[in-house]
């Protein structure tokens, strides 16, 4: 009876100390494993949103996205897609019976549509080219489609007969007589991104369209990251409005966009409305009364992170006028609101992305979200819908609810409840120029007060960007604090969401201002928090981040144990030429190489190899055309030849970011193996 007794009391004990046992740090694995939420899209009533779901299989490594759709009478979510193929680009008919989406299930890229009430999908199109995005007409009657083709053709078949000639062909050579040769990730062929107007059939598929932009020398959507925001259709139904930069031989070193209105049915020519701006016009959007345009505009040619803000353009008298010109934020996301009145935009600010509403009339600008990132937004006659995320939560669905967010989605609950998280903690500190910088500490996670905890420094690309209150399945400082590292980020001069003057800081001055705010913000962090082993620390960047590594190494070489280097300029005399966008080497070296040759040695960090000796590693993707190969092997070569210790990554089939899940896995356990190697107390 005493053994039962004793074994009864042990299982107890063993049951409580598993209840108060600290959740598992979360790892890569994890992280990867993530559901993804995105898209969302009000029905025209407002009560149910169309959200993608996107879901993982690390060992198919690849992953699959379908449509859910959340109920607000029910409050819950249904699965509307499933099965083979990708869904995404959803968007409902304006009765709200039907839902209009993309899907690869045909074994192309095609538009299906789907009783909203549930039933069998259908397929609309059957062209002979892959759909590259599109948006509903609101009459219901046509379809704008983005597709790529060869400007000199008439029509859809024509370039299907141009591809399949060229297939036949043995040689393999390609013939450039202009740049862009290459662009992000892929090398031009010749053809364009146009938009056609394709009528929707009552029954069975449509299979060709009229061609809205013939003989259009640019892209609509814009390459290589653009989509269905950069066109739109007017609320009769009689108007496309698009953005494109037409290309001509100065297309890699112009940002000149401009917006275009052009009949539906093709029966005229597009007609340029912005063409009095010399830079960026682009993202166009129609108030719901059909009276005005607005769109996305920057004053700087050639700046790609100039500011953004609105311009509005009165349909009815032809006049445009710049709206909250005052305001010192730059528009991300814009929509109209119902009333046509105000528009609600998403911005960077001061570390977080939330959404304002602006009044058109007078400008006023009011604060409708709190911290974290708002990373979708759609709005109906009586909803907005966004998606959301911080640094402790992935993606959700949430709702503006009487001026307060109501979560509507909970799509990785179980997966999260599961995990232990850093505490995040927003700080600041007297930067360069004497001014206010910001910066994020992560505490490890299961963080044990009294404990020195190592460091992870993690420096953000852009240079415009910021390492702000976001879930990131890249650069993820959580990974970091799984590990067991604190994790510090620092918003340094040049960051976004502090004013254009701060942004402005880093044009010309790489390893100025940015390089002295680094230096005090990691001091700042290691004074406020105690946890932090400021002697035993390593150093983490990508892109602008990874130039700056490359930087540190020559110029702070004494200051970390190790340090990470992931597609950075280490020449920047070469990378004037062999990146893509020129316009981006020639702002921020304000002119040409070969005019102003000795704004790119200012901060070169080939100029200062001689003074390195921390251990690196080096990490680069064969497909990255933004910053060539050879920058990081010529880094790697450096560290060899001077005996440093040093390991190169090298990703075959990636570009400036590694995506595919089993490459980010590596990825990570690369990089947190260098650094538990070098912090290994």
């Amino acid at each position: 009876m005493a053994s039962v007794k004793k074994a009864l009391v042990a299982a107890v004990i063993g049951s409580l100390a598993a209840l108060s046992a600290p959740a598992h740090a979360i790892d890569i694995r994890e992280l990867v494993s993530l559901k993804r939420v995105s898209e969302p899209r009000l029905s025209p009533d407002g009560n149910t949103v169309i959200y993608g779901l996107r879901t993982i299989d690390v060992e198919a490594n690849k992953g699959a996205t379908h449509l859910w759709a959340y109920d607000f009478k029910q409050k819950a979510s249904r699965q509307l897609t499933s099965g083979k193929g990708n869904e995404s680009n959803a968007r409902w008919s304006s009765d709200g019976q039907w839902l209009y989406f993309l899907s690869s299930r045909s074994g192309s890229s095609q538009i299906w549509r789907l009783p909203a009430n549930g039933g069998e999908a259908l397929q609309v199109t059957d062209l002979a080219l892959d759909v590259e995005s599109f948006n509903l007409s609101p009459k219901d009657d046509t379809l704008l489609v983005s597709l790529s083709v060869f400007p000199a053709c008439n029509d859809i078949a024509c370039t299907k007969t141009k591809l399949d000639d060229k297939a036949k062909v043995k040689s393999t050579a390609q013939v450039y007589d202009r740049l862009f040769v290459r662009h992000w990730d892929e090398w031009a062929d010749g053809r364009r991104n146009h938009l056609f107007a394709v009528k929707v059939p009552a029954q069975g598929t449509v299979k060709d369209g009229v061609d809205l932009m013939r003989g259009m020398d640019g892209d609509t959507h814009t390459k290589p990251h653009g989509g269905s925001e950069d066109y739109t259709v007017s609320v009769d139904g009689k108007t496309a409005y698009f953005s494109v930069r037409l290309a001509g031989r100065e297309e890699a070193w112009s940002t000149n966009f401009d917006i275009y209105a052009v009949p539906l049915d093709g029966s005229a020519a597009p007609k340029n409305l912005s063409g009095d701006n010399p830079a960026w016009d682009g993202q166009p959007v129609v108030s719901p009364n059909g009276r005005y345009l607005a769109w996305k505009a920057m004053d700087r040619p050639g700046f790609e992170a100039d500011r953004f803000h609105i311009r509005l353009h009165d349909l009815k008298t032809g006049t445009t006028r710049s709206v909250a010109a005052d305001w010192d934020r730059s528009v991300g996301d814009l929509q109209f609101a119902a009333d046509s009145e105000h528009v609600y935009v998403t911005t960077d600010d001061i570390g977080q992305h939330p959404i304002f509403s602006i009044e058109l009339a007078s400008g006023k600008v009011s604060k409708l979200t709190g911290a974290g990132q708002v990373s979708g937004l759609s709005v109906s006659k009586n909803r907005v819908v966004y998606t959301w995320n911080d640094l402790k939560h992935p993606d959700d669905v949430y709702a503006l609810e009487g001026g307060k967010a109501v979560q509507l989605t909970s799509v990785n609950a179980e997966a999260m409840a599961k995990t232990a998280l850093g505490e995040p903690e927003q700080f600041s500190f007297t930067g360069a120029k004497g001014e206010k910088v910001y910066g994020y500490v992560v505490k490890p996670a299961n963080y044990q007060a009294g404990k020195k905890y190592p460091l992870a420094f993690l420096i953000h690309g852009g240079p415009q960007g910021s390492f702000a209150n976001d879930w990131h399945y890249r650069w993820n400082p959580q990974v970091y604090a799984g590990a067991g590292y604190a994790a510090v980020m620092i918003d340094f001069h040049g960051s976004t969401g502090y004013g254009q003057a701060f942004t402005d800081e880093i044009s010309g001055n790489w390893g100025a201002a940015p390089f002295e705010d680094l230096q005090k913000g990691l001091a700042a962090a290691v004074e406020k928090y105690s946890f932090i082993d400021g002697n035993n620390a390593c150093a983490l960047g990508a892109s602008y981040g990874g130039f700056m590594i490359n930087y540190i190494a020559g110029h702070w070489s004494d200051r970390f144990k190790c340090l990470v280097s992931h597609d950075g300029i280490f020449d920047a005399r070469g990378a004037a030429y062999a990146t893509e966008e020129l316009w981006f080497t020639e702002w921020e070296n304000k002119g040409t190489q070969y005019d102003h040759p000795e704004n790119y040695e200012r901060y070169n960090p080939v100029n200062a190899v001689k003074n390195w000796k921390t251990p690196m590693l080096v990490v680069h993707g064969q497909n990255d055309f933004r910053l060539g190969v050879e920058q990081g092997l010529s880094v790697f070569s450096a560290l060899q030849r001077k005996g440093i210790p040093s390991k190169f990554v090298y990703f075959p089939d990636e570009n400036h970011w590694v995506l595919k899940p089993a490459n980010s896995i590596q990825w990570h356990d690369e990089v947190l193996g260098w650094l538990k190697q070098w912090t290994a107390q």
